[in-house]
């Protein structure tokens, strides 16, 4: 087979074809993470990114290559999550910037296309690391080079390019040697080259299954049809989302929310994960559901059904514009509230760690953190939310700062200022230290400088066997996080805790602060303080209710 050009509809097909391929691939993408972290990792940030632009290409019936180009780079840039999804929206976008004058793809396009994507995403990452994902995307680029002279023939070019790539994955351990340690290639690399491959899979006509994405895209809840009876209707629609948590939402909340939708509906399944919530209902009423749904968060990944085949697209109208009423209403009472000089917009991870930011003076919470990244466009809306003419976010991850970042260039009408936190703790000492009366520029360089002399930890647990800095981790172990690796590893909560303080603390330690997740009790709280008190009885010790979910502790030693 021989195929010289790429038109519009092969493209939209090959696009599709990678996304789905990721998302199938998506769990044995996060088995590859190095650290054993129970929490949002690379494979989901990167087909979260990847499905915010399918639903921008979704919609698009019979587009030109500049449609498809403007919507896969808008997508994927908006929903872009962690710094793989990240990388992989500017991927996108230089990719899309160089075909999108163009009727047809050939392989000099791709090849150009291909070193506009590298360059762009290069330029993203203040400082590059090699024996990632952008090595993997260098490694096709240089490949193409290569080729462009020598085929016009895009599926042994495809094919060269993919087999290079998976080359140097395979030598992505040898440039990162806390890979080779782990036994592990890069996770964002091997994300890459699924997407690729799909894409490649595509092109050669090979049968693909989009039903993997096209259930993601419209909350696929886990509650799956197959086990639901549809055989004697009382209900006819069946609504299905994912409740993106911004609101209160506790054991009592979700109890009133389940309540709720009995009483309107039935084949009921309320999943809570994290900040998360999936839904799944027959009811008679969309509208309704969607509406009380909103009082908690936003939503993401709707799908509605008839399922007695009337007025399907009727009803997901309405919906969609309840959501945008909703939007738009709390864009208009952020407009309505007096301008203020600045702002702040926190990342947050749990309800006692709101409170703490807000009683601080953060202006806007959003939920997510290390448990789930949240997109460029939830920094976006939150930014939209805050009327001020300088706004400080604090991403407190450092996964989520080039998604901050990227709001950052995207916004024209207010002055965004990312004080790249990386901790919680340290976001918590940056507003400590804002002063009112200076300018963002010296708030900005003082936030910075304070927050660096924190050093902070986690504490969580294991979801499978590894091998890092030395240390073997058993899946189950107790493991204490410091700011860059795994400072302690046990069996018990306490003891751990206690092993990491002691890896944090130094002469010059004056404060230890515990911030006590939903897991732990406020009695435990206190038997861990006293008994760090006894080992540093020169230090204040402080315990705060966090209420953060997976992590039993995050703390700071200052």
């Amino acid at each position: 087979m021989v195929i010289k050009t790429i038109d519009a509809k092969t493209l939209k097909k090959m696009f599709l074809a990678g996304a789905a391929s990721i998302e199938a691939q998506k769990e044995i993408i996060n088995e590859l993470n190095v650290f054993p972290v129970p929490d949002g990792d690379t494979g989901t940030n990167m087909t979260l990114t990847i499905m915010s632009a399918v639903k921008e290409v979704s919609i698009l019936s019979d587009p030109s290559i500049e449609e498809l180009a403007k919507a896969i780079s808008g997508g994927s840039l908006r929903g872009a999550r962690g710094n793989s999804g990240v990388i992989l929206s500017q991927l996108f976008r230089g990719f899309c910037k160089e075909i999108k004058d163009y009727k047809e793809i050939n392989v000099t396009i791709m090849t150009n296309a291909f070193q506009k994507a590298v360059e762009t995403a290069y330029r993203a990452v203040m400082k590059p690391k090699e024996g990632t994902i952008l090595t993997v995307a260098r490694g096709g680029a240089e490949r193409a080079a290569q080729l462009v002279s020598e085929t016009d023939d895009l599926v042994y070019f495809s094919r060269e390019v993919i087999a290079h790539m998976e080359v140097v994955l395979k030598n992505t351990p040898e440039l990162l040697p806390v890979l080779k340690e782990a036994g592990v290639v890069d996770s964002g690399g091997q994300g890459l080259l699924e997407i690729v491959k799909g894409a490649y899979d595509a092109l050669i006509g090979k049968d693909i299954s989009l039903s993997s994405i096209e259930v993601s895209q419209t909350a696929s809840t886990g509650a799956g049809k197959k086990d639901i009876s549809t055989g004697d209707i009382k209900f006819g629609y069946c609504t299905e989302f994912i409740i993106m948590v911004e609101k209160e939402y506790n054991t009592k909340t979700e109890q009133e929310f389940k309540a709720y939708l009995e009483s309107i509906g039935d084949s009921l399944v309320v999943v809570s994960d994290d900040d998360i919530v999936k839904v799944h209902v027959h009811t008679n009423d969309p509208g309704v559901v969607i509406t009380r749904a909103l009082t908690y968060g936003s939503l993401t990944k709707l799908k509605i059904d008839n399922m007695r085949e009337e007025h399907n697209e009727r009803v997901i109208m309405n919906a969609e514009k309840v959501a945008e009423v909703q939007k738009t209403q709390e864009k208009k009472e952020a407009e309505n509230k007096p301008r203020k000089k600045s702002g702040f917009i926190a990342v947050s991870m749990g309800d006692g760690l709101d409170e703490i930011f807000t009683g601080l003076g953060v202006d806007h919470i959003i939920k997510g953190g290390q448990t789930m990244n949240p997109s460029t466009e939830d920094m976006l809306n939150a930014i939209a939310n805050v009327n001020a003419d300088h706004i400080f976010i604090l991403p407190n991850n450092g996964n989520i700062i080039l998604a901050a970042d990227q709001a950052k260039q995207l916004t024209e009408d207010k002055n965004v200022i990312v004080v790249p936190s990386k901790t919680v703790p340290q976001g918590i000492t940056a507003v400590i230290n804002f002063i009112y009366d200076k300018s963002p520029e010296e708030n900005a360089t003082r936030m910075s400088e304070e927050m660096r002399k924190v050093k902070s930890g986690q504490v969580t647990y294991a979801v499978r066997d590894t091998s890092l800095d030395g240390k073997e981790i058993k899946q189950g172990n107790i493991m204490g996080i410091g700011d860059k690796t795994i400072l302690s590893v046990g069996s018990d909560i306490k003891n751990t805790t206690i092993e990491l303080i002691k890896c944090l603390a130094d002469g010059e330690s004056e404060l230890i602060s515990l911030y006590y997740g939903e897991e732990v009790s406020e009695d435990e709280a206190n038997e861990l303080a006293d008994q760090v008190m006894e080992l540093y009885p020169q230090l204040d010790v402080e315990v705060h209710y966090g209420g953060q979910p997976i992590y039993y502790y995050v703390l700071s030693v200052e």
